[in-house]
């Protein structure tokens, strides 16, 4: 059960959507084109399903009408000849998005307002005054993303046109000699534009502390907080990623480097990655953190390193009337302790003499050999550290205090309640080696 619990609590994340750049790359510079689906959703779809099989690599422009619009996606250059596009049915009509310049919209058969299929025509001026009213309006479903990319189209629009046949009456052909096979303008590919991910400024902190300070150690937690970390999915590890018990470097295709090693890597989607930092990084001073992903590395982030960076966990959904409670456990029942304050949990408050179980993370080495990083635990290994509790200011006997079985880098502490405590919020204060906790936990009990 508590691996549940555990991964729900490390793993919280927050979402964002962002707009989708595609790349059509040519053999005259590249083009960037921001797609438009929450206005023009059937047709994004009908173009991604295209791009997305590599229709159209190796496809050519092959109609420009100079000030107007240049055209493709209909025929591509192939072992000498120039076949058709296959097409998919055509798509529903979706105008709205005016025809302006620099815009992408599809073409279609003269008085068929439903007729798009495969070609695509860029606006090389303001055409919404023909466009937007004819045929029932032409679907525009994407914008020229920077000056850059416009200038390539109007490079595209320069090109000598020349009438080749009734097929090709307005083909644009690159120094053209009569060899129309070395002349076309082509469009490479068109794929993805996958920004680099980004770390916020202060976007790296303690997971134990969950919203702490930018401040680990050897096998505790951070969360790092950026844009484009990852792609769509969002997910933590499953029991699937493991090899022979060793968590992964690298989940759904991200990477984090800790001072230049590879973190074990918990959690990912495009805002939030969790990951566990690896052994072998300095006890002391500051390194960088650099998160990759598609083959793409972020700017480094500084990390302060020390010998241990302790927390008990205590997520931000565990917060309630102002108060900051701890995760603990009924260890004869393994259900959560709670009021009744804490949504969706049932009420279970602690009793006095009772046996809890905490956890948290970034408590430091162990008495035995048993790997703090990475790997997952199996049986019991007491932390080196002398660790101390206090429950309502008097002392609870801690009966264990080490790795968590069957996890990673999560510890686990078994801690009796002191029997004389009185109904109520008691505060929660741990230290570890002496040095107390910068955490401001409760606890609630409910004496008979």
């Amino acid at each position: 059960m508590f691996h549940t619990l555990f991964y729900a609590f490390l793993t919280f994340a927050i979402s964002t959507t962002s707009a989708q750049t595609v790349r059509f790359r040519t053999n005259v510079g590249d083009i960037d084109v921001v797609l438009l689906p929450a206005s023009t959703p059937l047709t994004v779809a009908n173009f991604l399903n295209y791009m997305n099989k590599g229709a159209y690599a190796n496809s050519i422009v092959h109609r420009s009408v100079p000030g107007f619009i240049w055209q493709g996606g209909g025929y591509k250059f192939e072992n000498g000849a120039v076949p058709e596009i296959a097409q998919n049915p055509a798509v529903r009509n979706e105008p709205g998005i005016s025809n302006v310049r620099g815009t992408i919209a599809m073409a279609k058969l003269g008085s068929s307002p439903n007729s798009a299929t495969n070609q695509w025509f860029f606006n090389l001026a303001d055409n919404s005054g023909n466009l937007d009213r004819q045929n029932g309006g032409f679907t525009a479903f994407g914008r020229v993303a920077n000056e850059a990319s416009l200038a390539v189209m109007d490079k595209i629009a320069a090109v000598p046109v020349y009438a080749i046949n009734s097929t090709f009456s307005d083909l644009p052909l690159i120094n053209y000699k009569g060899d129309i096979g070395e002349s076309f303008v082509m469009i490479l590919s068109i794929s993805q534009v996958v920004p680099p991910p980004a770390i916020s400024s202060n976007g790296v902190l303690s997971a134990s502390g969950f919203g702490g300070a930018a401040v680990g150690a050897a096998g505790s937690y951070i969360e790092i907080y950026g844009a484009n970390l990852a792609g769509d999915v969002s997910r933590g590890w499953a029991t699937g990623d493991f090899n022979n018990g060793a968590a992964p470097t690298t989940l759904e295709g991200v990477t984090v480097k800790v001072n230049g090693i590879p973190a074990f890597v918990n959690y990912v989607s495009k805002t939030q990655v969790n990951v566990q930092i690896p052994a072998g990084v300095p006890a002391s001073g500051s390194v960088p953190v650099v998160a990759s992903y598609g083959g793409q590395d972020s700017v480094s982030a500084n990390l302060i390193l020390k010998a241990t960076a302790p927390g008990l966990l205590a997520p931000a959904t565990f917060k309630a009337d102002g108060l900051q409670y701890v995760v603990a456990i009924h260890a004869a029942t393994g259900a959560l302790v709670n009021k009744g304050n804490i949504p969706n949990v049932p009420t279970a408050p602690a009793a006095p003499g009772e046996t809890l179980t905490l956890y948290g993370t970034g408590f430091g080495p162990v008495s035995s050999s048993v790997a703090i990083a990475g790997i997952v635990a199996q049986g019991l290994a007491s932390i080196s550290t002398p660790f101390d509790i206090k429950i309502g200011g008097q002392n609870a006997p801690v009966s264990y205090a080490g790795l968590a079985p069957n996890l990673v880098g999560v510890y686990q502490f078994n801690v009796t309640v002191p029997s004389s405590l009185t109904t109520g919020d008691h505060a929660v204060e741990a230290t570890l080696g002496g040095e107390l906790l910068g955490q401001k936990l409760f606890l609630s009990v409910r004496s008979n």
